[in-house]
């Protein structure tokens, strides 16, 4: 992620901001040149303040105040590029809906912020029979043993609404011996299911996958229930990123995607901040890191991996000043960099292919149908 500023006063700004406290202009995200705009208001559309021509609306889902993304003005749009996606959205007829849904959707907008910073290919429903599609359900009120499962099926990613509350996620994270557990982290977490997908099954991958995760035909039930049954080897940090890693080879590439996206996404905001880090009882120097590059353009892992290890471990450090639990709570072995690695290739030569200029230039695509305003039910186009 990156730091934003107002492009009015040039005060500092989070990804969520809506409005500038310090000049009070309304402020919103365009994904398209990456900035959160200082908008002026012109009848029903709005302007950035540093540049009258583009026009712009904001998200439908800003109205219920869980979306700062804008839409092009001149697009039949009315669902922005991260909200496209929802399938079913909470009851909002509940209050505490409401507050839940808002918690997810934060966590998702930054989900897509990384993904389109990634240049990776993320169709929707409508484009795409497999498309990523995001559905938010809550457990029934009538049945108590009912509860929604977090999980991917096909592009088709449902997250639990339960895990919204801070009480029940830490209950749960607890109850199955985790040392993290968000929303965002569930996120990245399931959107490797559906690259795995996209970027492996579908791109005749499997053949360099197994070398580097081990044979994904394995009855992955069965794999599932022999490691809750047992629990993880005993040597899993040697060869895992996390005790579910060693689940099954496709869990174990979902862990480890999800923590690609942690570590890139916060290597960009240490980058905006001019992060270094040169502790001076360090004698031999490896806890040495300095940000000065951006991960999404960066050709090699090395110099991410290089600069995260000593950074988590300051961060951890100070977290602990402060009696947190530790901000990164792994240990990256040699072998979940080299993993880690396979997957900044594989995004990296997706990326390049899908940036490559075609021979001629395709025909423009069809605008979608603006679907319908949003309900219980958002069509995802």
């Amino acid at each position: 992620m990156r730091l934003f500023k107002c492009l009015v006063c040039s005060q500092l700004l989070y990804f969520e901001n809506t409005r500038c406290e310090k000049c009070s202009h309304t402020l919103g995200y365009e994904p398209g040149r990456n900035r959160l705009l200082a908008l002026e208001v012109d009848g029903e559309i709005w302007r950035a303040s540093d540049s009258k021509d583009s026009t712009y609306r904001f998200c439908a889902n800003a109205t219920h105040g869980v979306c700062n993304w804008l839409v092009d003005a001149s697009t039949p749009d009315q669902f922005c590029q991260a909200c496209r996606h929802n399938g079913i959205i909470p009851d909002l007829s509940q209050p505490v809906n409401l507050d839940n849904w808002r918690k997810i959707e934060n966590a998702k907008h930054r989900l897509i912020y990384t993904l389109l910073r990634l240049g990776l290919p993320i169709a929707t429903r409508g484009e795409n029979p497999e498309g990523l599609v995001f559905n938010f359900l809550a457990d029934s009120p009538f049945d108590p043993n009912a509860r929604v499962m977090t999980g991917h099926d096909s592009g088709l990613i449902t997250l639990a609404l339960a895990e919204a509350d801070d009480v029940e996620r830490e209950r749960r994270r607890s109850l199955m011996g985790e040392p993290y557990r968000t929303l965002l982290g569930h996120f990245r977490h399931e959107v490797g299911h559906f690259f795995w997908d996209r970027l492996v099954r579908d791109r005749n991958g499997n053949d360099a996958f197994v070398k580097m995760f081990g044979d994904y035909t394995r009855d992955y039930n069965e794999a599932l229930h022999t490691y809750y049954a047992e629990g993880a080897p005993a040597d899993w940090q040697e060869h895992h990123v996390s005790a579910y890693a060693t689940s099954h080879p496709w869990e174990d590439f979902a862990e480890t995607w999800a923590h690609y996206l942690h570590i890139v996404d916060t290597i960009e905001m240490a980058g905006a901040f001019s992060l270094y880090v040169e502790p001076r009882l360090d004698q031999s120097g490896q806890l040495g890191a300095h940000i000065d590059f951006d991960p999404y353009k960066v050709g090699s892992f090395g110099s991410i991996a290089e600069n995260w290890l000593p950074m988590s471990f300051a961060l951890n450090n100070i977290n602990r000043c402060m009696g947190q639990p530790d901000f990164y709570p792994f240990i990256l072995s040699p072998a979940v960099i080299a993993k880690l690695e396979f997957i900044h290739d594989l995004i990296n030569h997706t990326h390049q292919a899908e940036t490559k200029p075609a021979v001629a230039p395709p025909a423009p695509p069809v605008p979608p149908t603006a679907p319908s305003p949003p309900t219980a039910v958002q069509p995802a186009n």
